[in-house]
């Protein structure tokens, strides 16, 4: 299992927000969601949305602390990358 997290640096509701993507595939993704209780709500296209206050909660369940950088490229490398041109389409 590949599980990735960024560092929690997104703005928005008041805290801090990380994102938790699969160089894998999407099926590890979901799994490992449900597996540590991330609401499906959370999901956007590639990733996870997931508040601070978590963080330590998911690298302790497996997720592997990246920088924002290296998430970008690793979901890229895998193919699973939903681009913001592509969003915007659908």
């Amino acid at each position: 299992m590949t599980v990735l997290i960024d560092q929690p640096r997104w703005p928005a509701h008041g805290t801090l927000w990380s994102h938790v993507v699969s160089d894998v595939s999407l099926e590890e993704l979901h799994a490992f969601a449900r597996s540590v209780g991330l609401p499906p709500r959370s999901f956007d296209r590639d990733h996870y949305d997931t508040p601070e206050h978590r963080f330590d909660e998911l690298v302790s369940a497996g997720a592997q602390p990246v920088s924002n950088r290296e998430l970008v490229k690793r979901l890229e490398a895998s193919g699973l990358r939903v681009s913001q041109r592509n969003r915007r389409e659908t």
